[in-house]
């Protein structure tokens, strides 16, 4: 903890908004990804889930690195490959909770209109999952970490003094 009892990297508010800022950006990569990807590709009954998972994967691609040099910055590892693998599971995870609202309305409580399913999954489904990732980021991903001592020897110097007789 720093001065007045804010965590070193700002408070839960200031990385509130650099977290929305980021998924924002995120959102904007998935959108265009996916319709370039539509645009440029057959029609394909396929294609759609391929665009849409190679359109998420950027999202999350510049959702860590934006994640990382701005609103955790102050808390970013050493160890980048185990920090971005932390990134995806907990941004799968938060997708995850999207995909389960859109099932819930949908196959459970029958509402599959497009607003019922834009609703469920990309409303209460994106607040959700990201109150999630936001958690997981901050706690896990991010989550402040002791300052390590510098290693030990595992052996101790033996000093030896020998004394010179006197005459």
């Amino acid at each position: 903890m720093s001065e007045g009892g804010r965590s070193r990297g700002g408070g839960v508010l200031a990385q509130l908004v650099k977290f929305a800022a980021v998924g924002g950006i995120g959102l904007i990569v998935d959108v265009g990804v996916f319709n370039l990807m539509l645009m440029h590709h057959s029609r394909s009954s396929e294609w759609p889930m391929i665009a849409k998972t190679a359109s998420t994967l950027c999202a999350i691609a510049a959702n860590w690195i934006g994640s990382r040099w701005w609103t955790f910055r102050e808390r970013r590892r050493a160890d980048a490959a185990r920090e971005a693998l932390e990134f995806l599971v907990a941004s799968l995870l938060g997708s995850a909770v999207a995909l389960a609202c859109l099932a819930v309305s949908h196959y459970m409580l029958g509402l599959t209109s497009p607003l019922a399913d834009n609703v469920s999954a990309n409303v209460v489904g994106l607040f959700a999952g990201s109150a999630l990732r936001f958690a997981a980021y901050r706690w896990w991903v991010f989550a402040e970490r002791p300052q390590r001592a510098p290693a030990q020897s595992a052996t101790t110097a033996k000093v030896t003094t020998t004394v010179a007789p006197t005459p």
